[in-house]
């Protein structure tokens, strides 16, 4: 078991040292491993040990041969989960006292503004740091990322659920390690009022009957994909290695997107609806639709009819559709280092973080849903109820990928004009002249 942290640090020791000579295809490794050495094991097993220092075996030299040199390792994480990391990282240095020159600086940063504060100063911004996978591409776009190769990326492909691996990809390479499965939505609601939270039109009758309401943010690019999706259009982005737009794949302009447009306009104009998708600014909430970031919020405000669920069906012209939507995930990158040895240490602490025994520990800490598959079949996780919800629902989601910032306006004022009224009395050729429109524009942020 402690051959398998030497393994990785030869192996990214290997691909530095031939990026330094110019040798090597930054392609070649498509984030496989090589051929050469197996992929790593859970982090359960002994991620914590320090490597052995046996020379005489096909792995390679031993780590006294590696110069890991000493410093200050900068971290960002969200607040929450400082004193966590802290805890992790003390523990990793102890349990690997060849490495221990280095300290840690961590300092609170949430992952929405990891990316805008490092793409502004890469050289002076954290080595190692949580962000969005939605920001991937600009991140990689600004060469703040170090590729994950070799023996890590088998780690990353290996222990974590499929669509945290595909979050943390640009293209066929993996820049990142992925930290949580836990950001999508799902339905929060009032087991006193809903008698069938998997239909909403029940859900809104419930609701209109005990004089509650429903709270969806369908004027939100990441909200209103629940209606689309669900009745099985498309809108995403395919991009190169450097993160760039090159192809779009939009079926919104379709018989099934109006639909979708039909069904939010339906649910907009129903006496029970309310706008948003915060539990700390709704009131009288018989459901909302929302996410595990305000489980607790769902928690103090329902009491004992506290209850979750995936998505419900809707049902527009007769035929039936399953909601479907995004979702998300939490990453750690690594940035690019000038020392080897440090870009050794950084690697090895980053899967540290982000193995099995971690994740579920971070989870028991602060309740974050794990992407490690080994995490996530631990009976404390199954038995939370909103990650229970969330991964029903993400059977129905796609990975949020790489969007131009001008989608989410464009989403905005689409779902505003629904909300205003402006399609109320239109018909379905008029519906889809709205939906070309912004299938057209959408498009056109990838040269199309």
């Amino acid at each position: 078991m402690k051959k398998k942290l030497l393994a990785m640090l030869l192996s990214a020791a290997m691909v530095l040292s031939l990026a330094a000579c110019g040798g090597g295809d930054d392609n070649s490794n498509d984030g496989g491993s090589s051929n050469d050495n197996p992929p790593a094991a859970s982090g359960n097993d002994d991620q914590g040990s320090a490597p052995e220092a046996s020379g005489n075996d096909d792995q390679g030299s031993a780590p006294a041969d590696i110069d890991y040199g000493s410093g200050v390792i900068t971290i960002w994480v969200a607040e929450n989960v400082t004193e966590f990391t802290q805890q992790k990282a003390d523990e990793f240095f102890a349990a690997h006292p060849e490495m221990a020159g280095y300290t840690v600086d961590i300092q609170p940063t949430g992952e929405g503004d990891a990316a805008g504060n490092i793409i502004t100063d890469v050289e002076g911004g954290a080595d190692i740091y949580g962000f969005a996978q939605d920001q991937l591409g600009r991140l990689v776009s600004a060469g703040a990322l170090t590729p994950i190769t070799g023996e890590y990326a088998s780690f990353v492909e290996s222990e974590n659920d499929a669509g945290a691996v595909g979050a943390a990809k640009m293209g066929n390479q993996i820049y990142a390690f992925p930290l949580t499965s836990d950001n999508g939505y799902f339905l929060y609601y009032d087991s006193s009022v809903v008698t069938d939270p998997s239909n909403l039109d029940q859900i809104l009758a419930d609701c209109a009957a005990a004089g509650k309401n429903f709270y969806m943010e369908i004027n939100s690019g990441w909200y209103q994909t629940a209606f689309f999706f669900g009745t099985g259009c498309t809108l995403t982005y395919d991009t190169d290695d450097s993160g760039a737009l090159t192809s779009s794949n939009i079926t919104y302009a379709t018989d099934n997107g109006v639909k979708a447009l039909k069904a939010m306009i339906a649910l907009a104009g129903n006496s029970v609806f309310v706008n948003g998708s915060s539990l700390s600014s709704a009131t009288n909430v018989g459901a909302i639709i929302d996410g595990t970031w305000d489980a607790g919020a769902a928690k103090d405000l329902l009491g004992d009819n506290y209850a979750c669920a995936k998505l419900p069906s809707f049902t527009v012209d007769g035929e039936t559709f399953q909601m479907g939507g995004f979702g998300g995930f939490k990453l750690l990158g690594v940035k690019p280092q000038t020392e080897q040895g440090k870009m050794l240490v950084c690697l090895a602490l980053a899967q540290y973080l982000t193995n099995a025994e971690t994740q579920l520990a971070r989870f028991e800490a602060v309740g974050w849903g794990p992407s490690n598959l080994t995490a996530q079949s631990s009976e404390a996780v199954q038995a939370d109820e909103a990650l229970a919800a969330l991964a029903a629902q993400l059977a129905y989601a796609i990975p949020q990928g790489q969007y131009p910032d001008a989608y989410w306006q464009d989403a905005t004022s689409l779902g505003d004009d629904v909300i205003a009224g402006n399609y109320n009395n239109m018909s379905d050729d008029e519906l889809m002249n709205v939906l070309q429109g912004f299938q057209e524009l959408e498009q056109s942020y990838a040269g199309q």
